[in-house]
């Protein structure tokens, strides 16, 4: 019998202290850096953020998001057979994020490990768990986007640091008679490298190059507008189904601006892309997951409706996945 997978739940969690763009702007004028809410808001779009409390790892982010999805799939943790942790801010060198996680579920044995592809972290992650389902590799897994980017931020960059935020969601993907996730499509072009980076690395116990972020974002925002267009229509042609049949589309919450144009490259509405940038800015491989969890909790989106999930981060990555939730 032909397996699939289907995302049986979903959760999300954000660090307690939310920043709004009054507060980062008070914050950074202390530094003698200028910015304003209207500054942010009318480039991004983004109102507030949040940031996780000194000590708080990407791990106990994605604990939380976790426990929240096994609740609402009504599964234990010890009948989770795989785990996945999408992130580029992981608690340690080694071992992963994902081992560690999975300690703190009470969850012993299954294969657990970190995926590294930036905002398009967890569109990746959960391709390879819908592949590892259809193998019979695995038959309930957690596929988790954490991250805690504020501390990887240059605060007197105002271009940058006013972008990202702290957070973590995740989704059960258990095995199923019925078709859910219907294709998906993954690419990267490591000649961008440079666009978007964190150019440092740790060796003999010191930090080579430079440990914060950096990005041209005129040239983000160029790349990633085509790409995700892409990588959307050619999940659809590999699953026999068109644009029209898009009930939601829950792109990476990275810039209003790139979610308002590639819904228009697709002929799709606004008011059918969830959107939360708003509320929690880009926090990269969380940023999907979050946006699922919050639009299926405050019953925006239903069960059977056809919804596309694609992103785009560093790297060059970028990649879609078509589903029926």
């Amino acid at each position: 019998m032909t397996k699939y997978s289907r995302i049986t739940g979903t959760g999300s969690y954000l660090p307690p202290r939310r920043v709004t763009n009054a507060d980062l702007a008070a914050e950074l004028a202390a530094q003698g850096v200028e910015t304003s809410d209207q500054w942010i808001v009318e480039r991004t779009g983004i109102r507030a953020r949040h940031f996780a409390a000194p000590g708080v790892t990407a791990s106990d982010l994605g604990a939380q998001a976790a426990r929240h999805a096994l609740e609402a799939a009504q599964v234990r943790p010890q009948d989770i057979d795989l785990i996945i942790v999408a992130t580029s801010t992981p608690d340690m060198v080694f071992p992963s994020a994902a081992c560690i996680l999975q300690h703190k579920l009470g969850i012993v044995g299954c294969p657990a490990f970190d995926l590294q592809a930036v905002c398009s972290g967890f569109i990746y992650a959960l391709a390879i768990a819908d592949s590892m389902i259809k193998t019979g590799a695995a038959s309930k897994a957690l596929v988790i986007g954490s991250e805690v980017f504020s501390r990887i931020l240059d605060f007197k960059d105002r271009t940058t640091c006013v972008l990202f935020g702290d957070g973590a969601g995740a989704v059960v993907l258990e095995a199923s008679d019925t078709p859910g996730i219907l294709a998906s499509d993954l690419h990267a072009d490591g000649s961008h490298v440079g666009i978007l980076c964190v150019p440092g690395t740790v060796s003999g116990g010191k930090v080579l190059g430079d440990p914060l972020l950096k990005m041209d974002g005129q040239a983000v925002f160029k790349l990633a507008v085509g790409v995700l267009e892409d990588a959307a229509r050619a999940a659809l042609d590999k699953a026999g189904r068109t644009a029209a049949d898009i009930d939601w589309l829950i792109p990476h919450q990275a810039n209003i601006r790139i979610m308002q144009s590639t819904a228009k490259r697709l002929k799709l509405p606004m008011d059918k892309v969830i959107v939360t940038v708003d509320q929690h800015g880009n926090t990269s491989a969380a940023s999907i997951p979050l946006a699922l969890d919050a639009a299926v909790r405050s019953g925006k989106i239903a069960r059977g409706e056809t919804l596309m999930l694609e992103g785009v981060g560093g790297g060059f990555t970028w990649g879609a996945v078509l589903l029926d939730f």
